[in-house]
């Protein structure tokens, strides 16, 4: 997945939150895994961004 196509997916994924979030509340079930997704995203984003290989990145 490129920068952007990774950028356009942390767009969406954060309207959805927002729009769920504003339904209901922030600590709904739903919301939190849009939520977690979206990490996932931003994430991926930064380490692609800095030159790094999503496969350097240290799993806890």
């Amino acid at each position: 997945m490129t920068a952007e196509q990774i950028l356009d997916h942390i767009e969406q994924y954060r309207q959805k939150m927002m729009n769920l979030a504003s339904r209901s509340s922030m600590v709904d079930n739903e919301v939190v895994e849009v939520s977690s997704k979206l990490d996932i995203l931003i994430n991926q984003y930064l380490y692609l961004t800095k030159g790094r290989s999503l496969k350097d990145r240290h799993t806890f």
